[in-house]
């Protein structure tokens, strides 16, 4: 693996996308982002007992359609009156193999906590002309909507139904020294 700095580092969130995809009408995928993330690296002598403790407001939901915001901001999907945040607590990094690794933790979402893999990769570790230590970092996996009860749809006159239940989940995150 390649080395990353022990210690504490800070999510750059400017530099951070944290975004998702389903497929809609059965047709199509929807993509969307969210805009406010926030968290935490500890990275550990032995990478492995490194950990990422997350936290995204789901008000920032961006699909490209205020509408569609919307509703998946009220009770039909993520009901943010009474869950405004989503997160992901690291329990375990495993299968490190060069810069790839599975990121296990538990993800909270609308209450419901599920464990979950990501596959991540190190981008890399560097200093930018500032002088600010970086490292990055790439995650994916695949939830299925309904283990976190999130179960509204509507059908299809043709057939099946309007929201997919797999969710492509995909993470590109800059870090900071602290």
């Amino acid at each position: 693996m390649t080395q990353v700095t022990p210690g504490t580092w800070n999510l750059d969130a400017s530099h951070t996308e944290v975004g998702f995809t389903v497929r809609h009408a059965g047709i199509s995928k929807v993509r969307g982002t969210f805009q406010a993330v926030s968290g935490t690296l500890t990275v550990a002598d032995d990478f492995t007992a490194s950990s990422a403790d997350i936290t995204v407001d789901m008000e920032s939901i961006d699909t490209k359609d205020a509408n569609r915001d919307g509703h998946l901001r009220g009770e039909d999907f993520f009901d943010v009156e009474k869950h405004p945040t989503m997160t992901f607590r690291s329990t375990e990094v495993r299968d490190v193999d060069g810069e790839e690794f599975v990121l296990v933790g538990d993800l909270t979402v609308r209450g419901t906590t599920r464990q979950i893999e990501l596959q991540a990769e190190l981008g890399g570790q560097t200093t930018d002309p500032f002088g600010t230590t970086r490292a990055g970092f790439a995650a994916t996996g695949e939830i299925s909507r309904k283990e976190f009860g999130l179960t509204w749809n509507a059908a299809l006159e043709a057939g099946g139904v309007l929201v997919g239940d797999k969710v492509k989940i995909e993470i590109d995150a800059e870090f900071v020294q602290a």
